[in-house]
């Protein structure tokens, strides 16, 4: 298939018309194709609070490893517009002057109604990105909180941003957001406050419990790349580290078997409203139990069985 083909030259069109179809899911057989080529790129996450600057982070992150002629992914995820369904805010304007680069592909995705700061199709898309080439992926969420953490499940190296007006959500935070984080960034460092929320985070850090690696706390102000350059240091750092403990070949092997087990309850659901459930026998279980006759934990234990034992 030229379009294939073309992805993996790294043609721009063919990757926008592919994640197009990965989107609308239409594009399962080519995901399957291109899996082999598959396994290169890094991916970095970048997350945080809303308003932390994540975007312009990233876009001079961007910068900074292009500058090392690296081939960049980057994956935008913005909220819903409820109107269209498409993403609200649209990263590409703002990052209008890497959309141009030859070594640049920028992707805005909508959540879709997922609440874990990332779309449900950002595994794939990212899939897309590697097999065109990608040497780092960049995937910026959606401003997240405490519970929010799809992100751990996806990347390799994760970045949590905050901003000085973050301080007094830091120990809300100490359980979630920032549990998951390989490297904190106080960006807008140049605002009051940015040195206190920077001991207030490194006092957090210490109080965990050690591990083979130190979470470097940095600060940043991406509007003029100030702090940017340490900061693609620590992730190459972090990167290293991975790599060289071993650590990278468990992050692998996990997410693939989390793939797998995501995959396998999808195919149950369909197969399970496609195959096993008409409506009529669906509506007959809603009588049952609206009279009481029986319940839905019983109702959905016997579906199951019914499916499992189905071919």
């Amino acid at each position: 298939m030229d379009l294939i083909k073309n992805l993996l030259k790294g043609d721009k069109i063919s990757i926008a018309k592919i994640i197009s179809q990965v989107e609308n899911d239409t594009g399962i057989d080519i995901l399957d194709k291109i899996f082999p080529y598959t396994g290169r790129a890094y991916q970095i996450g970048i997350t945080g609070p809303p308003g932390a600057g994540k975007s312009t982070l990233v876009n001079a992150i961007a910068k900074g490893l292009l500058r090392d002629n690296y081939k960049i992914g980057i994956i935008a995820v913005d909220p819903t517009s409820p109107f269209s369904g498409g993403a609200l805010l649209g990263d590409r304007i703002r990052m209008g002057d890497l959309a141009l680069q030859k070594n640049v592909f920028i992707r805005s995705m909508a959540t879709r109604g997922s609440l874990g700061g990332l779309s449900k199709k950002t595994k794939d898309v990212a899939l897309v990105l590697d097999a065109a080439g990608m040497d780092y992926i960049l995937i910026e969420t959606v401003g997240v909180g405490q519970i929010e953490l799809d992100i751990a499940q996806v990347c390799d190296t994760k970045v949590v941003v905050l901003v000085p007006e973050s301080g007094d959500s830091i120990q809300a935070m100490k359980a979630g957001l920032l549990e998951i984080a390989d490297i904190v960034v106080v960006n807008k460092a140049d605002r009051e406050g940015s040195d206190a929320l920077l001991m207030e985070l490194k006092f957090a850090f210490d109080l965990r419990l050690k591990t083979t690696w130190s979470v470097p706390i940095l600060k940043t102000i991406a509007t003029d790349e100030s702090g940017v350059e340490d900061l693609i240091k620590e992730i190459k750092a972090h990167q290293n580290f991975l790599k060289s403990s071993g650590e990278y070949k468990k992050i692998q092997r996990m997410r693939i078997l989390n793939q797998i087990n995501e995959l396998i309850e999808a195919e149950i659901k369909k197969h399970l409203h496609e195959s096993v459930i008409d409506k009529e026998r669906l509506d007959k279980f809603v009588k049952e139990i609206e009279k009481r006759k029986t319940s839905p934990y019983k109702i959905a234990k016997k579906i199951v069985k019914n499916l499992i034992n189905y071919k």
